[in-house]
């Protein structure tokens, strides 16, 4: 009896031991942070951390961490972007002082240029005016001469007697006639003599004016050449820093590019995490939608409500196959009846028959949209996209779903479907005119008043999902 009694004793600690070991497992988990919180995001940096990081946790603690590294790698990017402003300034501000070196060197080799063809100028003028001065120096000395003689000739008159002279001279008049004439020859040649002193008086300050003003323009010339080598240097300094400048750009150009395909390989992983293979629970569709809203700014209630519409969400993906290209006629998937106009032959058949190849489908047993009473069938997944808006080269979808995830584009995966219908919408303007986008969405850029049901219908249910989705957040 003791013994039993024991046993039972024994039990009811053991069991009670092991209630407080998670008692206090659960406290400490209460009390630690996540491991999100925790790990130093520089771990997100390599891939292969990543991985090891994601296997040694839980998946709802490894789209925890991968969303912190989204966010890590986003505000990287916007730190990026600010420094490729701020060097893309820079280069801006060197290269436009560059130019202006380069005018100011221009300028001032136009300059030296013009001045050495004045100085050149000036040169000849002053030869010229030197000439000048020796010829009227010349001339003075010819006529000091001739004047000293007639002074002196006029002085021996005056020194002979009247008396003397008169009884030279044949006729009386001519006594007076001699007399006469050296006095007026005396004083033209005083005044020709004073003509030509004060005309070198004047070529004498004329050369002197142009000596001072070569001297200046030699002087400009050379201080115009220190200018323009000082420009020079000031120009290859310029030129040195732009290059460092453009080094630093494509720096951060390369740096811009690593962490965009960074955040694309973290959104891709993310999209794994959170898509599924087959139709997803509202739950499963609203954490994908909200994925998408941050990308493309599409409210997830919109989203959804738009893919309810197309194909409730994804449960019902198509109900025909193309089984002739030519044509585009086809078979529905559960009668095996002949359809017509499954798909447009012209428009999307070739796209098609690409999309498939390179996903490894076989185009004719991958279902597709069958035809409605007017127009052409072939939509494909879950946001029924036709394979012309999937794959035309010059603004299909698939490649900006790729740009995104930065893996191969699948109209039939969930994960891309609902991007590729979030990023459609956000181009067709759902920000601005959530009625208009959806039309558009269904009808392109017209549609006719009767088409309207649908745009109502997917508002109608996008009220509905915005009730769903409060109840969502309420609860968790």
């Amino acid at each position: 009896m003791f013994s039993q009694f024991s046993k039972i004793a024994w039990l009811l600690i053991l069991i009670a031991f092991f209630v407080l070991l998670n008692f206090f497992g659960f406290a400490k988990a209460l009390s630690n942070p996540s491991v999100a919180e925790t790990l130093d995001l520089k771990i997100c940096e390599s891939e292969a951390e990543i991985e090891k990081v994601c296997a040694e946790i839980s998946l709802i603690e490894c789209r925890q961490f991968l969303e912190k590294c989204e966010q890590y790698f986003e505000e990287k990017a916007t730190q990026i972007e600010k420094e490729i402003a701020k060097t893309k300034e820079e280069k801006k501000t060197l290269s436009n002082k560059i130019n202006t070196l380069k005018k100011e060197i221009e300028s001032l080799n136009y300059k030296i240029y013009q001045n050495n063809l004045a100085i050149k100028d000036l040169t000849l003028q002053i030869d010229d005016t030197q000439n000048s001065i020796d010829k009227t120096s010349l001339k003075v000395g010819d006529s000091e001469n001739q004047l000293k003689k007639i002074l002196r000739e006029i002085y021996e008159k005056e020194e002979s007697s009247v008396l003397e002279m008169f009884l030279k001279e044949e006729k009386f008049s001519d006594f007076f006639g001699e007399i006469f004439y050296l006095e007026t020859l005396s004083l033209k040649m005083q005044t020709l003599l004073g003509n030509i002193k004060e005309l070198k008086t004047y070529l004498d300050g004329q050369k002197e004016i142009m000596d001072e003003e070569k001297e200046s323009l030699e002087n400009l010339v050379i201080i115009q050449n220190i200018q323009k080598k000082e420009s020079e240097e000031t120009k290859k300094e310029k030129e040195y820093f732009l290059k460092m400048t453009e080094a630093e750009y494509q720096k951060y150009l390369k740096e811009k590019e690593t962490t965009q395909k960074k955040v694309a390989e973290i959104r891709g992983r993310i999209f794994e995490l959170i898509g599924v293979p087959e139709a997803p629970t509202f739950g499963e569709a609203y954490e994908i939608a909200k994925y998408v809203e941050k990308i493309t700014g599409v409210k997830p209630a919109l989203l959804l409500a738009v893919l309810t519409q197309e194909s409730n969400i994804g449960k019902n993906v198509g109900q025909c196959f193309l089984k002739n290209p030519s044509t585009g006629g086809g078979i529905r998937v559960l009668t095996g009846k002949e359809v017509a106009r499954v798909m447009n032959p012209s428009r999307d058949i070739p796209y098609f028959l690409e999309i498939t190849k390179e996903l490894s489908r076989d185009p004719f047993n991958t279902p597709v949209s069958c035809p409605m009473s007017v127009g052409w069938g072939g939509a494909m997944g879950p946001a029924q996209f036709i394979p012309d808006t999937w794959a035309n080269p010059n603004y299909g979808y698939g490649q900006k779903v790729k740009e995104v995830t930065g893996k191969t584009a699948d109209p039939w995966r969930i994960s891309d479907a609902f991007l590729a219908a979030g990023l459609y919408l956000r181009d067709l303007g759902a920000a601005q005119n959530e009625f208009k986008a959806v039309m558009r969405y269904f009808s392109g850029s017209s549609w006719a008043k009767w088409e309207e049901f649908y745009g109502k219908s997917v508002l109608s249910i996008k009220a509905q999902y915005e009730k769903d989705i409060k109840e969502i957040e309420g609860s968790q």
